[in-house]
């Protein structure tokens, strides 16, 4: 299995970050993939095949730790290449929310 689990939807309260600028005061860490729970039950097939995904927008996952669990609530397309190359471990921006 990749994930911990796939979800449909953001279990959390709303955090507020809704652009690139405001994440980006959130400092990036590694995460295990197989500690991630996804909020999107689909991914974009262009998003993940096309050679430029990464180059628009932040460099980085965007994730929220709620109740100690991790949701990966931007960057499906980044995990799911670096779960087909063979990575356990993604960077990601985590913001915290207690």
């Amino acid at each position: 299995m990749i994930f911990k689990a796939v979800g449909d939807g953001r279990p959390y309260p709303d955090h507020g970050l809704t652009t690139a600028k405001q994440w980006a005061d959130v400092p990036p860490r590694q995460v295990r993939l197989d500690e991630l729970v996804t909020t999107k039950r689909t991914l974009d097939l262009d998003a993940l095949l096309a050679d430029d995904s990464t180059f628009y927008g932040d460099l980085f996952a965007h994730v929220v730790q709620y109740r100690g669990v991790l949701y990966l609530e931007d960057g499906l397309h980044r995990a799911v290449r670096a779960a087909l190359q063979q990575r356990p471990t993604l960077h990601a921006r985590v913001l915290v929310l207690e």
